[in-house]
Formats: C-alpha cells, sequence, structure tokens
C-alpha cells in the first residue's frame, strides 16, 4: 500500500509519498480500507516533535479515518469486513491507503453518511461534545462563548452547544466566518479582528460574561475571554492555534471561582474508548436527525498531504479539510 511517511520532525513539505508494508493486525483490531482521512491542527504538531505523543520513525500522520473493514482480529466480535466505518487513532496512522485500529474506537457509520464526511466527523465532534458535557459541564439557558468558531472544532462546538440548549456566541476573525458560524446556529456573533472579546462579551450578557468558554485558539483570545466570564465559569482548553499556549493568572481565576480544564480528546480515547465511542454513537445519530451538519471546505488526494496541511496552517478554510484515496 502507499502511504505519506514523516521520517525525521519537520514541516508538511518534509513528507513523503511512498510504498509501505502494511501494518500487523493485533487480535482487538480491525484493517480499514481509507476512503478519506481528515487532517487536524495536531498533525501538524506530531509532525513536527511538537505534540505529547512522539511515534517512533518512519510514521504516517492522521488520527481519525474513514473507510471500509477489509479483514478484523480473531477476537473482535462486533465488527465484520465489509461494513462501513469511522475510527479514531492514537497519533498516527491515517494518511495511508489502509489503516489499522482498535475495534473499540471504530464505529459503524449511517448508510447516508458519506466517505467524506465520515473522515472529518470523529475528533471534531468527538472533542466538541467531550468538552461541552464530560469536561464543561454545559447546562441548557447558559452562554457558551466559542473562539475560533469557523474552524475545524470550534464549529461543531457551535452546533453542539446549540444541541445542548445553550445560548451560542460565536468569534472569530473575519465577517465570512462569522457568516458560517450564523449558519451552524450562533445567536451573536464577535469579530476579534476589529471588535474587543471582553467588551461584547459584557455587552451581550449585561455584564455577567459568559458561563463556558470553549478555546481551541489560545494567545490574546483566551487574555481577553478570561475577563469576560461570569461566576463560577468554565474556562476549556482545546488548543493553541494562534501560537501563543495560554497562560492563566491565578489572582482571575480566584476572584470568580473559575475552572481551567483541560480536555484531550485523543487520550481520553485511549483511556477510555469505550466511553469515547458512545459518545460517537450518539453524535452520529444526532447527524441523522439533521442537528449537525458538517462543513468540509476543500479535499486533496492522499499523495498531497503535505498541500493539505499548508492550507489548513492558513485558517482560510472554514471546517475540515480532509484526504481522499
Amino acid at each position: 500500500m502507499k502511504a505519506i511517511l514523516c521520517r525525521g520532525w519537520g514541516g508538511p513539505g518534509d513528507l513523503s509519498f511512498e510504498e509501505v508494508a502494511p501494518a500487523t493486525l493485533g487480535p482487538h483490531q480491525v484493517r480499514i480500507r481509507v476512503r478519506a482521512c481528515g487532517l487536524n491542527f495536531a498533525d501538524t504538531l506530531v509532525i513536527a516533535g511538537k505534540y505529547q505523543v512522539k511515534p517512533p520513525f518512519p510514521f504516517s500522520p492522521g488520527i481519525e479515518v474513514a473507510g471500509d473493514i477489509v479483514e478484523s482480529g480473531s477476537e473482535v466480535r462486533t465488527l465484520r469486513p465489509g461494513q462501513r466505518v469511522c475510527a479514531f487513532l492514537r497519533a498516527c496512522g491515517g494518511y495511508a491507503e489502509e489503516a489499522v485500529a482498535d475495534a473499540e474506537a471504530t464505529i459503524p457509520i449511517p448508510d447516508a453518511m458519506d466517505y467524506v464526511t465520515a473522515g472529518a466527523f470523529p475528533v471534531a465532534y468527538g472533542t466538541s461534545h467531550l468538552a461541552l458535557t464530560h469536561r464543561g459541564q454545559l447546562k441548557p439557558g447558559e452562554t457558551l462563548l466559542v473562539l475560533g468558531a469557523a474552524g475545524g472544532v470550534g464549529l461543531t462546538a457551535v452546533e453542539i452547544g446549540k444541541v445542548l440548549g445553550a445560548r451560542v456566541i460565536a468569534a472569530a476573525g473575519s465577517p465570512d466566518k462569522l457568516a458560517v458560524a450564523r449558519e451552524h446556529g450562533a445567536d451573536e456573533l464577535i469579530d476579534y479582528a476589529k471588535e474587543s472579546i471582553r467588551d461584547r462579551v459584557r455587552e451581550l450578557t449585561g455584564g455577567k460574561g459568559a458561563d463556558v468558554v470553549y478555546d481551541p485558539v489560545g494567545g490574546d483570545a483566551f487574555d481577553q475571554a478570561l475577563r469576560a466570564v461570569n461566576w463560577e465559569a468554565r474556562m476549556l482548553v482545546i488548543g493553541f492555534a494562534a501560537g501563543r499556549i495560554q497562560s492563566v493568572p491565578a489572582n482571575l481565576v480566584l476572584v470568580k471561582n473559575i475552572s481551567v480544564v483541560g480536555v484531550v480528546w485523543g487520550a481520553q480515547g485511549e483511556r477510555d474508548p469505550a466511553l469515547v465511542s458512545r459518545y460517537l454513537a450518539e453524535l452520529l445519530r444526532w447527524w441523522e436527525q439533521g442537528k449537525l451538519k458538517p462543513v468540509v471546505s476543500k479535499t486533496f488526494p492522499l499523495a498531497e498531504a503535505g498541500a493539505a496541511m499548508q492550507a489548513l496552517l492558513s485558517r482560510r478554510y472554514p471546517g475540515r479539510i480532509v484526504l481522499t484515496t
């Protein structure tokens, strides 16, 4: 089979497209003929050696795939060859024509769901669901502030926040991106290229502030949001796409009983795959009910994974970017 390989720490331009031997299949695993693979910001950190997991060289990036099961391990009882599935991988292996995934981390997809949509589904929706329910305890009627609201995970947080009954304030860096957030349910919009997040949130909430902040951005956006939250607010740290990791002044956390909560979906899936799979099954039901409308802005063939990563890092495209085989 062919796969994108990372042979040393670097950037998208250092990846190669090569013929490789298929991975060994374990007794509790399935082999998937990959049809689509979602790109994630974490993939760019993995190949640069900046992620918490550092796979041995050479490896193929990619943490979510969709395709067809072609082989199942001897102990797999719930899945069979021929099934259409999506799967999440711990840190790598998805940018390939075939991938091996744990059976517990592999979910059958609805007949009506195409592979591109399924390939972009598990990580973004799974992260936001875990963040807003398991970690953030978002309640109906609360105010949710989503930073980077038109990005790969941000847009899913807008949608899930609305399903959970929250009032959603979407913050993004351009009118075009905010228009996408509005189409997916955002109640209020903040263009943080022109407006102060702190001032606008206070204005929109009558001075109370947001109850939950969903932050995959970091940097200045986090600093402003921290100063625009309600009593006992929850700050959900998803990532730091802006480049500067969030720094939390303890005095601000103290005066309003604020909780700063980390959210790492991949590690949660490794520790408790049954929980994450159950959440994914619920999300797929919501999709079937028309409550979730994934956005894939651009697709690239597998061989052009480097260009796809550059497109991801440009932050020009709302929603997701997906590789296809």
